[in-house]
């Protein structure tokens, strides 16, 4: 069975390789928030220094306890300064479409770099006019440790806006399920109404308002 240790070393492979190769600032790229009737969708970017090895870093999906999550996410922000996270709002998410909407968070993210990478590691995207080149990975959060942590960074920042968006619209409950179609949220929404957060463009709310007309 592979140790802990071994698992870090595996989700290097992409780093070490471009470490090796003069890319010695190597930025992990991802988004969070793409499912999500309610909130923005949020990137991060993370240039790992090259001794980083947190244990327990790995897809943010994959780790249960959000206490653990953001726990890792205060480790990850102390151990690579270098390190940024950004957004597009509900609005540019009606306007563009949900996936043109993630491109623009992640491009924004790495644009808030200090510094620009040498080379970006982008979970599953091509990214647009970047100051680098890029490789596209896909299920790049099981493979890159530097877009494992982007996809700890990018969960953790948008879950506490949604908890901070729950303090204005407590009826919606989005202290617990952040906006997610919950069964729970998709009855509240059906309760209350759709609030200026939520994504009109996505079906369960664009249908509470524009109802289909009744059959003839």
């Amino acid at each position: 069975m592979q140790t802990e240790e071994e698992r870090l070393e595996s989700m290097l492979v992409f780093e070490k390789a471009l470490w090796a190769h003069a890319s010695s600032c190597v930025a992990g790229v991802d988004e969070a928030g793409v499912a999500p009737l309610a909130g923005p969708v949020v990137a991060a970017a993370v240039v790992l220094p090259h001794h980083f090895r947190l244990r327990g870093v790995k897809d943010s999906k994959k780790i249960s306890s959000e206490a653990k999550r953001e726990q890792l996410a205060s480790q990850i922000r102390e151990l690579c300064p270098v390190h940024a996270v950004a957004q597009a709002s509900v609005e540019e998410i009606d306007s563009l479409n949900i996936y043109r909407a993630g491109l623009l968070a992640m491009r924004r993210a790495v644009d808030a770099l200090p510094s620009p990478p040498h080379h970006c590691l982008v979970d599953a995207r091509h990214l647009e006019g970047l100051p680098c080149p890029q490789t596209a990975l896909v299920h790049g959060d099981n493979r890159s440790l530097s877009i494992a942590a982007a996809s700890i960074l990018a969960k953790t920042s948008r879950d506490s806006f949604m908890r901070t968006l729950a303090q204005t619209y407590s009826q919606y409950g989005f202290e617990k399920h952040k906006g997610y179609p919950t069964a729970q949220h998709l009855a509240l929404l059906k309760k209350y109404g759709p609030c200026p957060f939520h994504r009109k463009s996505f079906a369960p709310v664009a249908q509470l308002l524009c109802p289909p007309s009744p059959a003839p």
